[in-house]
C-alpha cells in the first residue's frame, strides 16, 4: 500500500491563495485516500479559515484539518504541523505555492527509491502580481545574478545539494534530528537539512519535482523578505559556519563596501573606489537587463531586472550586517 503523506501548510492571512494550492493538492496523481493536508493556521484574521472550510466541503474525499499556530512563525507552525499530522511521510508546502499533479506522486518515489533523506524539487517562480516590476522581480528571482547557484531555483540536473524547498521526508528523521528551530524565523529549511547533512544524511534534489512559486510583487516586499532572510542567515551561519557558501558572502561584502567607501568619501581614493564600483556594478546589471530583455523581448526588463536585483543585494547584504553589528554588540 502507498504510505499516507500528510501535507504541512504553515498560513496566515492567505485567502487570495489558498484555495488554489488546495485545488492543486486535490488534482495530485497520488491517491486521494492516502493524503492528509495539515494546515498550521497563525490565527489569521481574513477569510482563510472561511476559504478553507468551503473547499473542505466541495471537496469531501481530501482530508483537511486546521490547527492553530499561537506563536505565528513558520517553523512553530511547521512543528506544530508535525505533531498533528498521522503520516509516515511528510511534505511540506507553501500556501503561495503551486505543486504540479505529479508533485507528491514523485516526492514519494524519490524517497522509497533511497535517493535522499530529504528530497524536493525546483521552483517554477512566476510574478505575484500583473506590474512590469512584479514580473521583473519574478525574472530576478531565477538569475544567477540575483540568487547565486542555488539550485532549486536554476538547477537542472538531479544532484545532491546543500537544501531544497518543501521538502519531503519521513518521520523517522524528525525522530532522529528532531524538529524545526523555532528560534530561527527564517531560514528554518537550511538549517534542517544542515542537520541531516551533519548526521551523514543527505538532501537530494529532482528537477521532475516542481512546484509554481509566487514571487513578492513590489521592490518593497521585495526588499522585506530579503533583509528577513539576510539577518537571519547570519544567526544559522553562526551554529553552522561551514555551511556558508560564496552566494552568501558576497552581498554583505558589496554592501559593507558601499558603507565603508561612503563614509571615508573625503579622502579621493575611497571616492575614487566607491565611483568605480558603483559605475562597475550598475554597468553590469544594465547589461544584464538589456541581455534578457532582448532574449524574452520585454522591454521593461532593462530596468526591471536592474532595480530588482539592487533590491535583493543590498536587502540580504544589509540584513545579514545587521543581525551581525546586534550580535556583536549583544542585542540579541
Amino acid at each position: 500500500m502507498p504510505p499516507l503523506v500528510s501535507i504541512l501548510v504553515p498560513c496566515r492571512n492567505e485567502q487570495a491563495s489558498i484555495h488554489q494550492l488546495l485545488e492543486a493538492i486535490y488534482q495530485q496523481t497520488y491517491l486521494l485516500k492516502n493524503m492528509e493536508v495539515v494546515i498550521s493556521d497563525g490565527l489569521s484574521e481574513d477569510a482563510t479559515r472561511t476559504e478553507i472550510a468551503r473547499f473542505k466541503e466541495n471537496h469531501p474525499k481530501l482530508a483537511i484539518r486546521i490547527v492553530d499556530n499561537t506563536a505565528r512563525t513558520i517553523p512553530s507552525a511547521i512543528n506544530t504541523a508535525i505533531k498533528a499530522s498521522r503520516g509516515d511521510t511528510l511534505i511540506r508546502l507553501d500556501a503561495h505555492s503551486e505543486p504540479y499533479p505529479d508533485y507528491i506522486e514523485r516526492c514519494v518515489s524519490a524517497l522509497e527509491a533511497g535517493l535522499g533523506d530529504n528530497v524536493g524539487g525546483v521552483w517554477k517562480i512566476k510574478p505575484g502580481g500583473s506590474s512590469w516590476i512584479a514580473k521583473s522581480i519574478a525574472f530576478a528571482a531565477t538569475h544567477p545574478l540575483g540568487v547565486g547557484n542555488a539550485e532549486y531555483r536554476i538547477g537542472s540536473r538531479a544532484s545532491s545539494v546543500d537544501t531544497v524547498p518543501f521538502g519531503a521526508f519521513r518521520r523517522s528523521l524528525v525522530d532522529k534530528i528532531g524538529l524545526f528551530d523555532e528560534s530561527l524565523l527564517s531560514n528554518e529549511d537550511y538549517e534542517f537539512n544542515a542537520r541531516i547533512r551533519q548526521m551523514g544524511g543527505r538532501i537530494w534534489l529532482d528537477p521532475e519535482i516542481v512546484s509554481i512559486y509566487y514571487a513578492r510583487s513590489s521592490l518593497p516586499e521585495l526588499f522585506r523578505q530579503y533583509w528577513r532572510y539576510g539577518y537571519w542567515k547570519y544567526k544559522m551561519l553562526r551554529r553552522y559556519p561551514k555551511t556558508l557558501r560564496w552566494r552568501q558572502i558576497l552581498p554583505p561584502v558589496f554592501v559593507a563596501s558601499l558603507m565603508l567607501f561612503s563614509l571615508f568619501a573625503w579622502w579621493p581614493l575611497a571616492l575614487w573606489s566607491l565611483s568605480v564600483e558603483v559605475i562597475i556594478y550598475v554597468t553590469i546589471l544594465l547589461l544584464v537587463g538589456v541581455l534578457l530583455s532582448i532574449i524574452q523581448r520585454k522591454l521593461f526588463l532593462i530596468i526591471g531586472l536592474p532595480l530588482s536585483i539592487l533590491t535583493m543585494h543590498i536587502a540580504w547584504g544589509g540584513g545579514f550586517l545587521w543581525s551581525m553589528v546586534l550580535s556583536i554588540l549583544n542585542i540579541n
